[in-house]
């Protein structure tokens, strides 16, 4: 799916479900990562993910569309389009669109792979951290005992 076929599925999805036309522009983003779409508030384009498409299927995009529609569609009304809105609440309800998108299988491999291990020298709590912390200013949290690095944790 291109560009142009992104835009026509919007639209349809827009005139379908809301009754009301999409007259901006939506577009695949290759910089989003950990979200599915975004609704750009002064220009009122959507951007949307094309890892969701290639990971997740057609459903899942289509799903991610109509969220990003119900922001587009409730700002231009000046209405709560935010997500924790009751107007937002209400209209993603009735269009059977999702509050949250799932999360990718290649981003949850990633995070797995970056958790890092730290063990206190004198009680052996087990500490996890996706980031580095210098042992040296940092210690046990139980009895303030020192931090040993362990290396990465395999999942």
């Amino acid at each position: 799916m291109d560009n142009q076929q992104l835009q026509k599925l919007v639209e349809d999805i827009s005139r379908k479900d809301f009754q009301k036309a999409f007259r901006h522009l939506a577009c695949f983003n290759p910089r989003l990562r950990t979200t599915g779409g975004r609704y750009l508030l002064r220009s009122h384009n959507i951007e949307i993910n094309k890892k969701y498409l290639d990971e997740r299927g057609v459903e899942e995009l289509i799903g991610i569309i109509k969220h990003e529609l119900c922001h587009y569609h409730l700002h231009l009304e000046k209405k709560g389009y935010q997500h924790r809105d009751a107007d937002f609440k209400r209209l993603l309800e009735k269009v059977g669109a999702p509050r949250f998108c799932t999360p990718l299988p290649s981003n949850q491999l990633k995070r797995k792979m970056n958790t890092i291990q730290y063990r206190c020298e004198n009680c052996q709590e087990l500490y996890l951290r996706k980031k580095r912390i210098d042992t040296t200013r940092f210690v046990c949290g139980k009895c303030r005992g020192t931090l040993i690095y362990q290396g990465f944790k395999e999942k």
